[in-house]
């Protein structure tokens, strides 16, 4: 296993990785609230985690990567009220149209994305538990977390609990004993989806969601956890008090990751601002290469400015130059094949060639710097851009240690592969997860939602079966 290092957010300094139970790393990623279509803000985040997984593997660790799924808020029930759906399968829809995304995107390294309200009888259990040991009270039908019980509360933002009053963050609700203290068990709404619990109907806190999942998926610790900045304060710190509250175990987790977020004009991309840019159409405007370029090549605790007619267009351009000799030695080994006769490679060349793969994991080793890599594969194809037609004499093996760097980048990065260029292309890939949410909206009574999820896939080219051990599928093509 490779030793790297990286940026703690709690301690505020770079450390030397050590897991807890090597080679196993557990990572835990805060993934969408699919109340609407995801942007390119959203995406940022996500690619440079698969990165990190990506490179784990590559290191020589067995990663269990994981990215919840906030399947029911305040925000989806908002929508879905304002849409007339049902908030369950609003998520469901999105989510879908996410996980096509992301396939398209070439993120593939996640090996599961819990849904939060299939966690409802762990999270009953952790609110048992907080309330059995004075962390948490119930009142008017909701439980709440009392922030005072935890002491160290506020260490990871450095938000100091007498700052929590009312005001534009704080709503004022008189059940609370103190106005920092946060809901865990919000009591029944009218129009709402609620589940029994031992303090009347309702349903989970949003804080308390994720907790619930890490806990039964990785136990009382594990190693990293990964999110945007934005997510630091209140939710990863209500994550620690509910985690180590419940368990008497700390650190929740060994290291925490925090990445920038995309701007427009320095102002985070958010769809309250309306300053969005819809993922799905920039995958089709600019393809997911150009996309997963305009990320990385930016170190990822910093701001990233998106300028609309400039950024990606740039990028669309900087990801040619980059690529170009990469692919055209992909072309000339599938025309002639790896066995080609030709000459042999220079000296020279034929070492920086074999040295540059461990360069490029040296700067990834130095808290995940793929800003570093890129400029070593940029200056790669600047070489090999002087080298010209001599590329057409050399031979196949010759060409395969010249291809080497960027079968680096495609391993570790992501980047060069030959990913869907549409909807239908990367359909393929999701369909167990359609499927699954044709099975929750048929066990909650959704037929309407079920079936659109069928037609949906129908259109794509997917045909599905219903048996008695499950449904079946198979992939016929869109014709």
């Amino acid at each position: 296993m490779r030793r790297f290092t990286l940026y703690d957010s709690m301690s505020r300094e770079i450390r030397a990785f050590v897991p807890n139970t090597p080679p196993r790393v557990n990572l835990f990623v805060c993934g969408l609230t699919p109340y609407d279509e995801a942007h390119i803000g959203h995406a940022r985040t996500f690619v440079f985690f698969d990165v990190v997984a990506r490179a784990l593997t590559r290191w020589g660790y067995r990663v269990f990567s994981v990215q919840n799924v906030t399947n029911l808020d305040d925000k989806l029930i908002e929508r879905a009220g304002a849409t007339g759906e049902d908030p369950l399968a609003l998520a469901e829809r999105h989510f879908l149209s996410w996980r096509i995304a992301c396939e398209r995107l070439a993120i593939r390294s996640v090996n599961y994305y819990p849904h939060a309200t299939d966690y409802t009888p762990e999270i009953l259990a952790q609110i048992r538990t907080l309330i059995d040991r004075r962390y948490a009270y119930a009142a008017a039908g909701s439980v709440y977390y009392e922030v005072a019980k935890f002491a160290r509360y506020g260490a990871l933002s450095g938000q100091r609990t007498e700052a929590l009053r009312p005001g534009a963050r704080i709503e004022v609700d008189p059940a609370k004993r103190a106005p920092e203290d946060f809901v865990i068990w919000k009591a029944a709404t009218p129009g709402e989806p609620t589940w029994e619990s031992p303090w009347g109907p309702g349903r989970p806190g949003w804080h308390i969601e994720d907790t619930a999942i890490t806990l039964r998926l990785f136990g009382p610790r594990y190693d990293i956890h990964g999110a945007g900045l934005d997510l630091i304060f209140p939710h990863h710190e209500a994550e620690i008090a509910l985690a180590e509250g419940t368990t008497g175990e700390a650190p929740l987790v060994n290291y925490w990751m925090h990445g920038g977020l995309l701007t427009m004009k320095g102002e985070k991309m958010s769809k309250s601002l309306g300053n969005v840019y819809a993922l799905s159409t920039a995958l089709d405007e600019f393809g997911p290469m150009v996309l997963r370029l305009f990320y990385l090549n930016a170190h990822y605790r910093s701001p990233l400015d998106f300028v609309r007619g400039k950024s990606l267009e740039e990028a669309r351009e900087a990801y040619a130059t980059l690529a170009q000799p990469g692919q055209r030695i992909d072309e000339i080994l599938e025309r002639e094949g790896p066995e080609r006769a030709g000459e042999p490679l220079p000296d020279e060349l034929e070492r920086e060639a074999g040295a540059l793969p461990e360069l490029l994991d040296a700067a990834l080793g130095t808290d995940f710097n793929t800003r570093e890599a890129i400029a070593l594969l940029f200056g790669w194809s600047r070489r090999l851009a002087g080298v010209g037609e001599r590329l057409e004499t050399f031979s196949g093996e010759a060409l395969t240690n010249l291809a080497t760097p960027y079968d680096w980048g495609r391993e570790v990065l992501g980047l060069f592969e030959r990913t869907p260029s549409g909807r239908a292309g990367a359909w393929a890939a999701v369909v167990p997860i359609a499927i699954a949410a044709r099975a929750r909206a048929r066990a909650r009574g959704d037929f309407a939602e079920a079936d659109r999820i069928r037609d949906e896939l129908k259109a794509a080219g997917v045909r599905l079966e219903d048996h008695a051990s499950g449904t079946r599928w198979s992939f016929a093509g869109t014709g």
